[in-house]
């Protein structure tokens, strides 16, 4: 099986992402013909900007027919793109990385997002619809998004991250640096490189995946026309 015409959902999950983004960069690699058509939920927009990732979808959808990058917060509520999955416009509909939100919505058929509407209109339109999970059992290793350690702060009011962070994500308190707002960090660490405290972080931190989680992940499996991947890296079989 070989797809020519992809579809690709992006949810709010950080864990996994710049993983599927690197699977669907090499997807482009082997085969520049292959169109993907990006398609990111109101939290995956913010949650790409967090990991640098905003800037970099263009290597994936360059804007041409097929290739665009829709955005949730700019197709209103009723999602007019996703009609495209009954029109025989695509050959398979990716979605990863999927939150355990997502994963619910789609256990229990509630379509009231970009991509869950998404889904929803591709097996009603018979596109294979694949997703790629962030909680399936026990417990995964999250990369978490840049961050400051409040015990290592030491609050300098000439503060080198602050001053020079090109987004200005990081705020202030009586003078003092605060906090990173992740709503206008976009990642590049250059925060963490410029803390001569090593007070910004971002790194793997071990989560517990909920029995609840794990249940509905189960229920996906079930419905028709919807496979569950355990990684991204299982979508490059497919190419």
């Amino acid at each position: 099986m070989s797809f020519q015409r992809i579809a690709w959902g992006i949810t709010g999950a950080g864990h996994f992402l710049d993983r599927s983004y690197q699977v669907f960069k090499e997807i482009k690699l082997r085969n520049p013909e292959v169109s993907v058509n990006t398609f990111v939920s109101r939290a995956g927009e913010e949650v790409l900007r967090m990991y640098g990732l905003e800037q970099k979808l263009v290597q994936i959808s360059g804007g041409d027919y097929l290739e665009e990058i829709f955005r949730e917060s700019e197709q209103g509520s009723s999602s007019p793109k996703v009609g495209r999955f009954g029109l025989d416009r695509y050959d398979a509909l990716f979605v990863t990385p999927a939150t355990s939100n997502t994963v619910s919505k789609i256990a229990y058929g509630i379509a009231d997002s970009l991509v869950t509407n998404a889904v929803a209109q591709a097996v009603k339109g018979r596109v294979p619809v694949y997703v790629v999970p962030v909680d399936i059992e026990g417990s995964i290793i999250s990369e978490m998004p840049y961050n400051i350690d409040r015990k290592q702060c030491k609050h300098c009011e000439d503060c080198p991250p602050r001053e020079n962070c090109p987004q200005g994500a990081i705020t202030e308190k009586n003078g003092l640096t605060d906090q990173i707002d992740l709503l206008k960090c976009k990642g590049c660490g250059i925060c963490k490189e410029l803390c001569p405290y090593k007070a910004i972080k971002g790194g793997p931190v071990e989560v517990l995946v909920r029995d609840v989680d794990m249940h509905n992940v189960e229920i996906v499996k079930s419905l028709q026309g919807i496979t569950v991947l355990e990684s991204p890296e299982k979508i490059l079989d497919f190419f």
